[in-house]
């Protein structure tokens, strides 16, 4: 797939209405496990990257953890409910590492099965479809103390975690995600050392990317072989969205579509990496840790392909004068994500902006999906995550007017129309989050939910945007 270049198109055009997203389409929502579940030190939960990055003083936003979050491990019950209540066809979260094997070896433990195991058996008895994330970047601390992603190791305990969750939950669950944006995991994790586990080593994060790459293919053919015939198995990525800043912007692009997006959907979908990242990146790492018959292991066939999408990038070579500005949407770091390609300048965008400080851009978002329905034609794609953080407060009557978030949610609908109507193969769109949540390092102070959550009193309120959710859900029109 080549990257996103063209510019936008007029705004208006993403304002229509009367747009169909008629069943089989799924509309539905999305969270992670160390962003809203909680109970941290309950029922044999063990410690994850996630928990020590958070309770490292001056990494997390007001000192937050997720500890607590928004409390859904206690409040099952009342959330399943809620998904109810708002109309969802599906429901798509993540499973905890750590709460499945504490020190990410070694035999399930029970109680943290049990859970998902109501969790599963609650949205199926709504009619709700489970849709399971394998991992949401809560990897086990003690595999991050024998070397983390970087180490080859991991992958394959991995694989063993991967075959625990299929025996105890493949029976039930027909859509399975391996890994959500393992670009964040390594590059942001092992690269700059915004996210958990904070490590700020360029070598380190390209052997993660391999090791998550190998990890995925492991898993893949684990849940197959371990699951329910019929079971879909997908991987989730978070598609760059990169365009031409001019002064050597063509090729600014090309570094970042090699090292954001080839890096993943090469080795996953064609079965080898772009030889633009192994030039980008010679002077970083030889490679090594690729060894012969990785490819073959990562390239398993998948049934769907699923897309994160927030907002672009604007890119262009650095000049060496002048301060280089590195406005790509993530928290300021001494370090680079973007590793070997230090020279590649990210510019400011005009706005519109979310309150992550993200433009607003739909129509970006249909041309990744037109891209990605180009080059892998044969792939049905979901859009697994899109959604927008705004300063939400609830009025004196206790409701939670988010006209901003409606737009924006509607905007980004009409795009996945339009890329339907192009003949994009588009099967699905979860709504990120349910739950407003544990926003990683910005702590409680973005919220994304279509659900309000008052972290005092753990209260949910859904929201404008909630209830216009639900109408569509409902209706299966945007109005």
């Amino acid at each position: 797939m080549g990257a996103v270049t063209s510019g936008p198109e007029p705004a208006a055009d993403y304002l229509r209405t009367g747009d169909v997203f008629e069943r089989p389409f799924l509309l539905g929502a999305a969270t992670a496990a160390y962003q809203i579940e909680g109970a941290a030190d309950e029922d044999g939960r063990g410690r994850s990257i996630w928990d020590t990055y958070s309770h490292t003083p001056g990494l997390v936003a007001g000192g937050d953890t997720g500890d607590v979050a928004a409390d859904h491990y206690h409040r099952l019950g009342e959330d399943l409910d809620l998904m109810n209540g708002l109309g969802l066809d599906a429901y798509r979260f993540s499973i905890s590492w750590p709460r499945i094997q504490p020190g990410g070896t070694g035999p399930a433990n029970r109680r943290g099965l049990d859970f998902y195991s109501r969790l599963v058996d609650g949205l199926l008895e709504r009619g709700i479809t489970p849709v399971a994330t394998l991992y949401h970047w809560d990897l086990p601390q003690e595999l991050e103390d024998a070397g983390g992603w970087p180490l080859r190791d991991t992958a394959y305990r991995f694989a063993e975690y991967a075959g625990l969750v299929a025996d105890a939950l493949g029976d039930r669950v027909p859509m399975w995600t391996t890994i959500n944006e393992p670009w964040a995991a390594a590059y942001l994790g092992y690269g700059s050392g915004v996210m958990a586990p904070g490590r700020t080593d360029g070598a380190a994060a390209l052997a993660a990317v391999h090791h998550l790459n190998l990890g995925h293919g492991l898993a893949a053919a684990t849940l197959r072989e371990r699951s329910a015939p019929g079971t879909s198995v997908s991987v989730t990525l978070n598609m760059h969205a990169a365009r031409d800043g001019g002064d050597g912007g063509p090729e600014a692009v090309e570094r970042v579509d090699a090292l954001a997006n080839g890096a993943f959907l090469g080795p996953m979908l064609r079965g080898a990496y772009p030889e633009r990242l192994l030039t980008d990146t010679q002077d970083v790492t030889d490679w090594s840790f690729l060894r012969d018959g990785d490819l073959d292991l990562i390239h398993q066939p998948l049934d769907s392909l699923g897309v994160n999408f927030y907002s672009t990038v604007t890119v262009r070579m650095w000049d060496g004068t002048g301060e280089k500005t590195s406005a790509d949407g993530h928290k300021p770091s001494t370090a680079t994500p973007w590793v070997g390609s230090e020279s590649v300048e990210f510019l400011p965008q005009p706005g519109p902006f979310t309150a992550m400080g993200w433009n607003i851009a739909p129509e970006a978002l249909e041309q990744v999906l037109v891209g990605l329905g180009n080059a892998f034609p044969d792939l049905p794609l979901i859009v697994t995550e899109n959604g927008a953080a705004f300063d939400d407060r609830r009025t004196p009557a206790g409701g939670v007017h988010d006209t901003g978030r409606i737009d924006y949610l509607h905007r980004h609908l009409v795009a996945c129309a339009r890329a339907r109507e192009r003949g994009v193969d588009l099967r699905g769109y979860f709504v990120w989050s349910l739950l407003d949540n544990f926003e990683w390092a910005h702590g409680y102070e973005k919220r994304f939910g279509v659900v309000h959550v008052d972290y005092d009193t753990q209260r949910r309120t859904v929201k404008d945007s909630g209830h216009w959710y639900a109408q569509l859900a409902r209706t299966r029109r945007i109005g």
